[in-house]
């Protein structure tokens, strides 16, 4: 092998030189600990800070949630349209083969006259696509079949065409899910790293950052206090009155995304169940609720409104009178009595 060809040999690291390098190599790793550690090191934030951003993703977390469930609403309702079409198409297909047997019947007459009528064998055929989509045939047929074969040839093809459509629908809503589930788990990360910054806090400083952990998680009997005289509000009519009183029952719940009761909610899922127990069906979300009777003034409520907040009507409670509501904030704490003036108030709707 000629000297052009030969690779240099190595030299290995040794002595003062070895010494040097592995000094630098741990130099250069401690370096770049560093600025990582740097880079993730979490700023020491005052009370305040903490409850603005407990507070900031709170809210951000309950508009994630509205959405998701007003696309899982239209999930829903898309994969019920879907079934009620694939329903319908299989009675028609069922019609459809009560005629191609009718037909049948004709082609065996035929066939022992040995007069096989060339459209009758395209009846015979096992696919009904094939045997509709063939023009030759409505020529061959009397009026009267020629007419019902197209009739039901307009049939499928419409439901094909509202099926393919209603797929294409529930496709793109689930597309939205995946979507929205994503955008909540980012924000329920945050809201973990929020709580990890909480927790950290010392005890006194905690409670004044409003921590509602011990404090908010109230029982029933606990929340019961805030009833006045001890008993129910006034309520307008006998719906009303069965909606506050379940959700005085439902003091104490937890606060779980996309709940709808009976044992945890979330704050349009309560709304919601409080008055489906009264027979009164609600839409599902704080966007849909608020449209679901007529708009009424602040200085108007009365027991039974339901009562929404911040600009994005993202939350929503149930009004008891005095200034107070029933509502399940946040996952920290359980579904409590609360005034209404805590936050930023965007209207109200009387639904019964």
């Amino acid at each position: 092998m000629s000297a052009a060809h030969r690779k240099p040999r190595q030299r290995s690291l040794t002595g003062p030189t070895a010494r040097t390098a592995a000094t630098l190599a741990l130099a250069s790793a401690a370096t770049a600990t560093a600025l990582d550690g740097a880079a993730h090191a979490d700023p020491r934030l005052t009370p305040s800070q903490v409850k603005a951003k407990v507070d900031r993703l709170y809210q951000e977390a309950e508009k994630a949630t509205e959405k998701y469930n007003g696309a899982q609403e239209k999930a829903d309702k898309a994969e019920k349209k879907l079934g009620s079409l694939r329903d319908e198409a299989a009675r028609r297909t069922d019609r459809l083969n009560t005629q191609r047997e009718a037909l049948g019947s004709a082609a065996a007459a035929q066939y022992r006259t040995g007069a096989l009528d060339p459209a009758v064998q395209l009846v015979l055929s096992s696919d009904p696509a094939r045997y509709l989509d063939n023009a030759a045939l409505a020529d061959r047929l009397g009026t009267r079949q020629a007419s019902a074969v197209g009739r039901v040839q307009r049939e499928l093809r419409q439901i094909e065409q509202l099926r393919s459509e209603a797929d294409g629908r529930l496709a793109e809503l689930r597309k939205r899910q995946g979507e929205l589930k994503k955008q909540k788990k980012a924000v329920t990360g945050k809201l973990a790293e929020a709580k990890r910054l909480l927790d950290q806090l010392p005890a006194a400083e905690r409670a004044g950052v409003g921590d509602t952990g011990a404090a908010d998680r109230a029982s029933r009997s606990d929340s019961s206090r805030d009833m006045p005289s001890g008993a129910l509000p006034k309520a307008p009519d006998s719906r009303t009155a069965a909606a506050i009183a379940y959700a005085y029952d439902a003091l104490g719940s937890p606060y779980v995304w996309g709940a709808t009761g009976p044992n945890a909610f979330d704050c349009s899922g309560l709304t919601q169940a409080a008055y489906r127990s009264a027979g009164i069906s609600l839409p599902r979300t704080t966007y849909s609720q608020i449209n679901a009777g007529p708009r009424i003034p602040r200085s108007q409520l009365q027991p039974g409104d339901l009562v929404f907040f911040y600009s994005g009507i993202s939350h929503v409670g149930l009004y008891i009178g005095g200034g107070k509501m029933i509502h399940a904030p946040n996952p920290s704490a359980p579904v409590r009595i609360a005034p209404i003036d805590q936050m930023p108030f965007a209207g109200a709707t009387r639904v019964a």
